[in-house]
């Protein structure tokens, strides 16, 4: 039996932009195919989701959890209490909702959800951003019907290999580059001098900040001009820096005007951003952070280095090399062009679609 009720998608993740728009990505594609779908985000009400998913015309439920900490801290000891109560509050949400497959995009809060929708019957898919995969994907792995991966290095770390499907990390619906005038002219930018677009993820970057602000007035010399988005927790110490050349954020709504208008791009090798520059085709320096599980930003990125399609900064020299680095890139035609061309081919542009297609044919079987 197949009809309108048979559509119900219930996602969970959040944490970060990373954990979020891959999920938010496949919710679109599931919109766009099946417009009669009924779809409920959970996240937690005091992180990017709780803003979010309500701006994108979904609804929002919020359960109190948050992750275990692996160094010595006292809300540690609220960890037990935090979950029994967030696995009471996820399957009262799945009691309620009913629905046929739960897609969870691998945060700490699509645990509980995950088990919650289990427990009712509802088919499970897991999509996993990092090469090497997080506690929570692992430990629900027998639970899922598919797990979707975007590397495929990432097979070893699970046990059973017909979950597998490397499809890609899904990428929001409506980021694409446009005319780079008009881009340059969204940021009040010059489109005739060089942009350089640094990004620390949604809470920022301390140390990519601190380089950057070091390395300013040499940047500035070579009349380049910076969009930075230094994340919500340094816009403070750093938004005295705004001028004509240097346009400073907290946070960039507009992302297809900052990719448009870049010549190259610094960031964190976050797997959402990995996936958006190579389906736009963006020359990228990758500074993986050092305080991620299992250090996987750097194994993400060092994939693409190995393919000479992003260059590599470590976290501890960037305040050292970020200057020669830019310099000698954002001035080199061929390799930026190199770079281009290279890091299209770690794409995968339809993997919202794809997975949004495996969701909606899981939610028609009975």
């Amino acid at each position: 039996m197949t009809g309108k009720a048979d559509y119900r998608f219930l996602l969970a993740g959040g944490g970060t932009g990373g954990h979020l728009y891959p999920a938010i990505a496949v919710a679109e594609q599931i919109r766009i195919l099946k417009p009669e779908s009924k779809i409920l985000f959970v996240g937690t009400k005091d992180k990017i989701e709780a803003k979010v998913v309500p701006s994108k015309g979904f609804d929002f439920k919020t359960i109190w959890v948050s992750g275990f900490s692996r160094k010595f801290k006292l809300e540690n000891l609220l960890f037990p209490i935090k979950l029994i109560i967030a696995m009471i509050q996820s399957l009262i949400i799945n009691i309620k909702f009913k629905p046929k497959v739960m897609i969870g995009a691998g945060a700490y809060v699509s645990g509980p959800v995950a088990i919650g929708a289990s427990v009712m019957g509802a088919k499970i898919i897991l999509l996993e951003q990092n090469s090497y995969p997080g506690i929570t994907n692992r430990l629900l792995e027998k639970k899922a019907e598919q797990i979707h991966i975007c590397f495929e290095e990432t097979k070893k770390y699970f046990r059973d290999q017909t979950k597998l499907k490397v499809s890609g990390n899904p990428i929001r619906v409506d980021l694409q580059l446009i005319e780079r005038s008009k881009a340059c002219a969204e940021f009040g930018l010059d489109e005739n001098k060089k942009v350089l677009l640094v990004l620390g993820g949604s809470l920022g970057a301390g140390n990519i900040n601190k380089a950057l602000a070091a390395n300013l007035e040499k940047i500035m010399r070579d009349g380049m001009q910076i969009i930075w988005q230094t994340g919500k927790n340094y816009f403070e110490e750093y938004k005295k820096l705004n001028s004509k050349n240097i346009k400073v954020y907290p946070f960039i709504e507009n992302m297809t005007a900052a990719y448009s208008a870049a010549d190259l791009v610094i960031a964190r090798a976050g797997a959402t951003t990995i996936a958006e520059v190579a389906a736009l085709g963006l020359p990228v320096v990758f500074i993986p952070s050092t305080v991620v599980a299992a250090n996987h930003q750097y194994m993400n990125a060092k994939t693409l280095e190995e393919g000479n399609a992003a260059i590599i900064i470590k976290d501890e020299e960037l305040k050292d090399k970020l200057y020669t680095v830019v310099k000698s890139l954002i001035n080199d035609s061929e390799k930026l062009a190199e770079l281009k061309r290279n890091i299209k081919q770690f794409s995968k542009p339809n993997a919202a679609v794809e997975i949004a297609r495996e969701a909606i044919k899981l939610a028609e079987v009975n």
